[in-house]
């Protein structure tokens, strides 16, 4: 990412005012990353000269040895200094020196009155130096920060060892995640790069689940700073994650299994996504899934936290999942456009009755208009009306009506005592609560009882004569074309 960039996407995630609370332990190098930070970044960027002059006059102390420089909580610059980074690009930037949590060894937190009293912008009266730490920590991340970085050693800076750091970093993190804004931590070296340095940094990222860099801060770059604010960048929370299901997926109905899987893989996996550094990770987990071939990170908006992920699917599933809504296996290129001409000519016949089908339904009876296509056109005949004339023009067209009628089949065996009544009765309802359409699959004297209804409602429905069918529809026709005045008489 471009310096623009991350200036531009951390600005969009907060406001434009991008406030770095620097915490951590004494003597770790807070007040010298500050410096350095105002130096690189922030100073050379500033239009305003008076501006700059404050700003540079602010700038807080540092010193090495083991004696506490920073023993109040100080805001860099005092008012948030408005730097221009591009055109139609101005940030407000301000850093916290915070008042560092006490470590063994240090010097400056006790005077001959035991431990010193500090004074602090949020009360009154001065407070003892370890409150302060702990006080300041939380109001300065809560309150005054839109991005948190914690300065730790690995013991190389001065005479403190590595390990009296360790129980003030680890409360300083805890108070960091309970507050829950985002922030990264700074490994502060002599020896950045050093094969130990590495080890400390792989263990500190593992053990907290955050960033953490290694540098020297005396000697700090910009490229350090921009690298700084670009992991801090990937602390942000995500807004929105955007899963793009394969294209022939997205077609299938809502109900259909494969969708389903998709959406439940979904579900699954994205809720595993809280920071934008988390997106990558999760990507690859969808590859975990037999319907999923892999997954690809479309892309991030790193400024609106919105992420966006594409989800491939293996090739033979679409063969596979186009057999079972087809019905026969597709053999070739040929066999699909025969299937396709059919079921393109099935379709047209189903869209003409589709609307009478759906009355039908509903009411009990539909109808089906007929289309231009079926209309036939009689030759004009010339009329004459008195002295008038006129033109008479008549058309014919089918229409389809649809009937619903409710068809009674009854089967009721005499099988012998009450005794046996009732087990087939107990037989025949012992899966129908789990599934009621098992009851059809029932075996009842060889045969099961589906075949038994079905045969009885055949018999029922082939009783209808054919004249009576004729007579029928010859009174709709004239029902329809003559209407009925109120009375309807069907004699068979």
């Amino acid at each position: 990412m471009e310096k623009v960039d991350i200036f531009k996407d951390i600005a969009e995630r907060t406001g434009g005012d991008i406030y770095f609370g620097v915490v951590g332990a004494v003597r770790t190098g807070k007040s010298t990353f500050i410096k350095k930070f105002m130096e690189l970044v922030v100073l050379p960027n500033m239009e305003n000269e008076a501006e700059r002059a404050r700003t540079q006059d602010e700038l807080p102390q540092s010193a090495a040895g083991k004696t506490i420089m920073t023993t109040e909580p100080k805001f860099v610059p005092n008012q948030a200094a408005t730097v221009h980074v591009a055109e139609g690009l101005d940030v407000n930037i301000r850093l916290v020196d915070c008042v560092g949590y006490t470590v063994p060894g240090a010097k400056g937190y006790e005077d001959e009155n035991g431990p010193r009293m500090i004074n602090t912008p949020w009360y009154e009266e001065p407070i003892p130096f370890h409150e302060a730490a702990e006080i300041g920590t939380r109001k300065v991340i809560q309150e005054h920060s839109t991005i948190g970085v914690v300065i730790t050693t690995d013991g190389t800076i001065g005479e403190i060892p590595r390990a009296n750091y360790i129980e003030a970093e680890e409360r300083v993190i805890d108070e960091l995640k309970e507050v829950g804004k985002p922030f990264i931590m700074i490994i502060n070296s002599v020896q950045p790069h050093h094969p130990n340095t590495d080890a400390l940094r792989n263990d500190l990222a593992e053990k907290y689940d955050i960033p953490v860099l290694a540098m020297s801060v005396e000697g700090m770059r910009e490229s350090d700073v921009l690298n700084v604010m670009r992991e801090a960048l990937y602390e942000f929370p995500v807004l929105e994650v955007n899963v793009n299901l394969p294209s022939w997926v997205m077609v299938l109905h809502e109900d259909h299994w494969l969708r389903e899987s998709y959406q439940e893989a979904v579900k699954e996996t994205v809720k595993d996504i809280k920071r934008l550094r988390d997106v990558d990770r999760v990507v690859h987990q969808f590859s975990d899934f037999e319907f999923i071939d892999r997954a690809g990170l479309a892309g991030i908006e790193m400024g609106q936290g919105v992420a966006e992920i594409d989800l491939y699917a293996p090739d033979d599933l679409y063969d596979e999942v186009l057999k079972e809504i087809v019905g026969v296996e597709i053999r070739g290129k040929d066999h699909l456009l025969e299937l396709m001409q059919e079921f393109a000519h099935a379709k047209a016949e189903y869209d003409q009755i589709s609307d009478a089908l759906r009355m039908v339904k509903q009411t009990g009876y539909g109808i089906a208009a007929p289309s231009l296509a079926d209309m036939s056109l009689d030759e004009p005949e010339i009329t004459r009306h008195g002295s008038r004339f006129g033109v008479r023009l008549k058309a014919v067209a089918p229409s389809i009506h649809m009937i619903k009628v409710d068809v009674e089949s009854e089967f009721s065996p005499i099988i012998g005592t009450e005794k046996q009544s009732e087990e087939l009765v107990r037989y025949l309802m012992q899966d129908f609560e789990d599934d009621p359409l098992s009851i059809w699959n029932s075996d009842i004297f060889g045969r099961s009882l589906s075949s038994i209804v079905r045969e009885g409602i055949q018999a029922k429905l082939s009783l209808m004569p054919e004249n009576a069918r004729y007579k029928l529809k010859e009174t709709l026709e004239r029902i329809i074309n003559e209407g009925s005045g109120g009375l309807i008489a069907i004699i068979l």
